[in-house]
């Protein structure tokens, strides 16, 4: 009777509602694989990312692509500048880089050279005076999977993300994939090289034994005082479950736990098993995976985007305005592994957990004029729940009504607090989030929506349907 209840509103909703307004935002697309941000003094954003692909934009909104392996404007003679690199780790692939400005006012980009198919690398620095290169190269910092190393204890050394502790005084590097997990190395600020007196590859956070885990990124929350760990979980291509996790520690070096209190030093593969994907799937706050928003009744379009193994993620923070976002690549199941670049705003809960946006990052001046949040009506509800899934989660559709009450294919409760925030109970699981106007693009038009998460980090979204 309840779904009959559902249906019947949705109907009712359907023959009085007028034509939704087109919306039309268009994107510039770029592709940029493992996208890392950087914003220089003038405001411009770079991102940086494997097969010496880049990218700038004056909004996080239209893309400019400006360099790529075809047409290398990082480094035009990378093959002799980075031949030792090359050489050693037997490949002509360059894997996900990082740049940070160092006080001596030039860039340096740590860069790593892997096949893929083993962890023969080798990470290393260069240095330019522009965001755009030319990088020369200084030296190498780390090579992993030489004769003797251990790949299920010591790390792969790529995926390096270079940032500055809390005080802004010492700088890290984490990084690490799959194989002996994810490492900590403490760097000088004024050279931009591995300081010494530590182990060969610094302190170890988390994985081991081949666990799937790469693409760290550790950025650190003034107004919660916690470092957080970002982290991609599962394969890279299209079928391979690719997810985007985050966990958290007050100090730098950890140790790092989830939402459920757990360390991330648990989170590894049991001896052996390698790449099993159900041994570290219950670690981490999953805050995107696979997912399908599926369309409702009567609205604009019945095009359904499934989008695909996001992830590989940087994120940025504006001290600024207090905003946060999360610059990821993503696949989609319509176009196999194509990929491309997209933005989503963070927005932190009661509970000092990132939330991820549902829909892209568009610019305030993009908004319509009369945009607010409506908190009743028919939504598409969708749980991204805690498995590495390689097929997406597709939404479900349930009426938030006037009394407060949910129905439809999920039941409970919900309310609006202070700030467009709300809580939202379902099933027995409560979500405290936050509700926006947010841009839905297989619909073309600006709609309510809302990201949301349990105490113990069980992430939901909520996208209100167009045509009512």
């Amino acid at each position: 009777m309840k779904i009959k209840k559902l249906f019947a509103i949705l109907a009712a909703l359907i023959l009085l509602a007028l034509p939704a307004r087109a919306a039309e935002v268009k994107f510039k697309n770029v592709s940029v694989h493992d996208p890392s941000v950087m914003r220089t003094e003038d405001g411009r954003f770079y991102i940086y990312g494997s097969h010496m692909q880049a990218a700038w934009s004056d909004d996080l909104v239209d893309w400019k692509m400006f360099s790529k392996l075809e047409k290398c404007n990082l480094q035009p003679n990378y093959a002799v500048e980075f031949k030792e690199a090359l050489s050693f780790a037997k490949t002509g692939t360059f894997w996900a880089p990082d740049v940070i400005r160092l006080s001596d006012g030039r860039y340096y980009m740590y860069y790593c050279c892997c096949e893929g198919s083993s962890p023969l690398s080798a990470l290393g620095v260069a240095v330019s005076d522009s965001p755009e290169g030319p990088f020369e190269n200084v030296q190498i910092l780390l090579r992993s999977g030489y004769a003797g190393y251990d790949a299920t204890k010591y790390p792969n050394a790529i995926d390096p993300c270079v940032f500055f502790d809390a005080a802004g005084e010492r700088l890290y590097m984490v990084y690490g994939s799959y194989s002996g997990g994810i490492f900590l190395l403490e760097l000088d600020p004024a050279t931009g090289l591995i300081l010494e007196g530590q182990e060969e590859y610094g302190v170890h956070l988390l994985g081991g034994n081949h666990a799937c885990i790469e693409g760290p990124y550790i950025v650190y929350n003034p107004d919660t005082a916690y470092y957080y760990l970002f982290l991609s979980y599962g394969g890279l291509g299209v079928n391979d479950g690719y997810n985007m996790r985050v966990c958290r520690s007050r100090n730098v070096e950890g140790p790092y736990e989830d939402a459920l209190g757990q360390s991330m030093l648990d989170c590894k593969c049991e001896a052996w098993s390698f790449w099993d994907n159900d041994d570290i799937a219950p670690y981490g706050v999953k805050l995107m995976g696979g997912c399908q928003f599926a369309p409702l009744p009567g609205e604009r379009s019945q095009k359904a985007s499934a989008i695909r193994s996001p992830g590989h993620n940087s994120v940025y923070y504006d001290d600024q305005t207090g905003r946060w976002f999360l610059i990821h690549h993503t696949r989609f199941a319509a176009t196999g592994d194509r990929y491309i670049v997209q933005v989503r705003e963070l927005f932190f809960n009661d509970y000092g957990w990132p939330m991820t946006a549902p829909t892209r990052y568009v610019r305030d001046d993009q908004l319509p004029a009369d945009a607010a949040v409506e908190l009743t009506g028919s939504f598409k509800l969708l749980r991204h729940e805690r498995d590495v899934n390689t097929v997406e989660h597709v939404s479900v559709a349930a009426a938030l009504e006037e009394d407060g009450g949910v129905t439809g294919g999920t039941e409970g409760s919900f309310e609006a607090g202070e700030g467009d925030s709300l809580s939202i109970e379902l099933d027995g699981v409560t979500y405290h989030g936050r509700a926006y106007v947010g841009y839905d693009s297989d619909q073309d038009a600006f709609v309510t929506c809302f990201t949301a998460m349990s105490r113990d980090g069980l992430a939901l979204w909520g996208v209100r349907a167009t045509g009512q």
